[in-house]
């Protein structure tokens, strides 16, 4: 059997479990299969089994069915946060594959469940390590070290074979190596969310519901949703909009106690930013500082068809890269 793609999986490919000698090729193979079956009366083929390819110059890649953002539920958070390994995973469970094989009962399946115990091993494996991290510490370090570029030292390509967007990586693929020590942490603290939760506009008992404590949002300072503590930007603004946006953002010093980061920005297509300070200096272990963010709208934003906007915020020392990915989608008036 020839299994190929539809369009939308473009050359996303994955093994599966079949009853048929078979080969999942992309769409684009199998346009070209389906001329050259056209092409004859007597089309023939042959399944080579060449083994696993190691090195792929592509890798890692997006999947088609890989989960893209942004969040429809808090667009002010930046989703995915971090992609993982989630294509042809090895795995094994009790009962048979499929009745023509009863006694195969290992399997490699691929999905964002796939992904889901890589970046929990992870987290486990840096709770080990950091057994003072908070849960938000743990995913911060995850995603200020992540890889944003393949093995070929380009950017992260899509199921076209096309360069990823944002809302596609996140803040890239996870490199737990880099996560165990990643120099900086943006931390939230549970209490922290109590704010973001009613500027969400949930009620008191929804609120209550999750956070297992009385809530009153009347008696709280609610802030906008991305002004939460978070180790990513994604914001929104209106094409027409000239007011600007103004953020907060604290990071701990969980690397060398006399530390010095610099400022590094890729501004956002058609959008101002200023970061104020532009240099943070540490002379202790657990020190905290604070850093504002400024966000403005340049002439013309969103009225080029393009709907959004990434870039980054990167604090740099001799030693560490701390990243932080920003989102901008731009609303028509």
């Amino acid at each position: 059997m020839i299994l190929m793609n539809q369009e939308a999986d473009g050359f996303s490919t994955l093994a599966e479990s079949h009853a048929l000698p078979a080969t999942h090729v992309s769409y684009a193979a199998g346009l070209q299969i389906k001329s050259y079956i056209r092409s004859t009366s007597s089309p023939t083929a042959k399944i080579l089994f060449n083994g696993t390819v190691i090195g792929d110059a592509l890798a890692p890649k997006v999947a088609s069915f890989s989960s893209r953002g942004p969040s429809s539920a808090s667009l002010g958070i930046l989703k995915p946060d971090i992609i993982g390994p989630g294509v042809d995973i090895l795995a094994a469970w009790p009962v048979a594959v499929d009745q023509t094989q009863s006694k195969a009962t290992f399997n490699i399946i691929s999905g964002t469940s796939m992904s889901t115990p890589h970046l929990s091993g992870i987290a486990a494996l840096l709770k080990s390590s950091h057994p003072d991290w908070s849960p938000a510490a743990i995913k911060s370090a995850i995603m200020t070290t992540a890889n944003v570029l393949n093995l070929a030292g380009k950017p992260i390509v899509d199921q076209r074979l096309e360069p990823a967007d944002i809302f596609a990586t996140g803040a890239g693929h996870v490199n737990p190596s880099k996560a165990n020590d990643p120099g900086l942490v943006y931390d939230t603290q549970p209490k922290d969310y109590i704010p973001y939760l009613c500027g969400l506009n949930y009620t008191d008992q929804q609120i209550q519901l999750i956070t297992k404590q009385a809530v009153i949002c009347s008696q709280v300072e609610a802030i906008p949703e991305a002004q939460l503590n978070y180790p990513s930007f994604s914001i929104k603004i209106r094409s027409n909009e000239t007011q600007s946006q103004y953020y907060t953002r604290t990071v701990r010093n969980v690397g060398p106690a006399s530390s010095t980061y610099n400022l590094d920005l890729l501004v956002p297509h058609k959008m101002g930013m200023s970061v104020n300070p532009q240099v943070l200096t540490f002379t202790e272990v657990n020190q905290e500082l604070t850093f504002h963010v400024e966000f403005s709208a340049a002439d013309g934003a969103g009225k080029d068809g393009v709907p959004i906007s990434q870039g980054y915020l990167r604090w740099f020392s001799d030693k560490y890269n701390v990243t932080s990915p920003i989102a901008v989608v731009f609303e028509s008036t």
